[in-house]
């Protein structure tokens, strides 16, 4: 019965944070304390002080990336996950996800 309990989500999460938070105060008694001074709290970015956010990412290129990845990772797991006698789920999605790659790389 206390398996159960324990194994309950919501009820192990909050044994997580509650050991989480006790680990932080009994190993924050040995952590070195900080120093107080002047710029501590400025912003530093490499190796440079006040620098001004002038580089906007154009993330256009990653994209492809990280759509073939989840892609992919959709049709594994779906096949993966697939019940032994099912056929039709499995192959609609990888004709989906062939047409999803055709359309990524297609220039």
């Amino acid at each position: 019965m206390l398996n159960n309990v324990l194994l309950f989500p919501p009820i192990a999460f909050l044994l997580f944070i509650i050991i989480g938070l006790v680990l932080t105060k009994v190993v924050g008694r040995y952590a070195p304390k900080s120093e107080v001074s002047e710029g501590k709290m400025e912003s530093y970015a490499c190796g440079q002080k006040d620098v001004v956010h002038s580089v906007s990412p154009d993330y256009g290129q990653f994209f492809p990336y990280a759509f073939f990845f989840t892609i992919m990772h959709v049709l594994v797991l779906v096949i993966a996950t697939a019940p032994k006698g099912v056929l039709t789920l499995p192959l609609l999605y990888v004709v989906v996800g062939i047409l999803a790659l055709v359309l990524i790389f297609r220039r």
